[in-house]
């Protein structure tokens, strides 16, 4: 029996060092490809129209499901809050003041792009790895093309530009979510609650709001890529590729997201 404790701890040992390499192996690959993406750009109007493709793409092909959520978003939010403050002291403008700032600061921001991450993270890596798996890529830098910057920067450039602004409409649209939800729920007036949107503003929550937009539209567009550009193997390891994608971006944001939090607001 101490035999059989011995071997498993010393298994568990192995297993949790092996995975503490692969990720240091991953991590610094990760951070050492970035040279590569930021060098020797090749023609700009090729890079011009492909980032054109990719704003299409990441920004008006994600508007529609990033509206539908936003609006729920704030309808629940309002909801919710209104629940926990009945029978309370605290004023029925404060919910108004509140979904605001929790759509604002965390709700648009996270849910959008957790949600872009599953959506336009994983186009990302299955689109990069398909190429690198039918040996586009490898034909491409036989002709001298820098492939990991024409296929990323754009890609990188696109979403920097559009998921700030994919998120903002989700703000907004929260926003007015949360006021069409207490029409609806008629458990407090709509003049409360846009009174509340009115109090205690603090323009440094706009700020706060694109801070985290650029830094998560960064992360799973890298890491997206990343995923897929290295991609080995066949359809089935292109598909663990485009979950992991999905999975490591997810991760890292939630991580960002409290970094940021830490860093900016206390």
């Amino acid at each position: 029996m101490a035999n059989e404790n011995t071997l498993f701890l010393a298994s568990e040992l192995q297993n949790n060092s092996n995975m503490i390499s692969r990720f240091l192996y991953h991590f610094g690959k990760y951070v050492m490809w970035h040279r590569q993406i930021y060098k020797k750009q090749g023609n700009f109007s090729m890079y011009y129209k492909e980032t054109i493709r990719q704003m299409y793409d990441i920004g008006i092909g994600s508007l529609p499901i990033v509206m539908i959520i936003s609006v729920f978003i704030g309808a629940v939010t309002a909801v919710q809050i209104s629940y926990q403050l009945s029978g309370s002291f605290i004023p029925d403008y404060y919910i108004g003041y509140l979904v605001r700032d929790m759509v604002l600061i965390e709700l648009a921001v996270t849910f959008t792009c957790l949600v872009l991450a599953g959506k336009a993270g994983s186009k990302i890596a299955a689109e990069i790895g398909g190429m690198r798996q039918k040996e586009h890529i490898d034909a491409m830098e036989i002709m001298g093309v820098n492939t990991s910057s024409y296929l990323v920067l754009p890609k990188i450039i696109a979403a920097v530009f559009c998921i700030p602004i994919l998120v903002f409409i989700s703000a907004f649209i929260g926003i007015v979510g949360g006021y069409v939800a207490t029409l609806l729920a008629g458990s407090f007036s709509a003049n409360e609650y846009v009174k509340g949107l009115r109090a205690f503003f603090m323009p440094f929550n706009i700020v706060l709001l694109f801070v985290k937009a650029v830094v998560f539209s960064y992360i799973l567009t890298t890491v997206s890529a990343y995923q897929g550009y290295f991609v080995k193997g066949g359809s089935i390891e292109l598909g663990q590729a485009s979950t992991r994608a999905v999975v490591y971006s997810d991760i890292l944001i939630l991580i960002a997201d409290y970094v940021i939090a830490v860093v900016l607001t206390v």
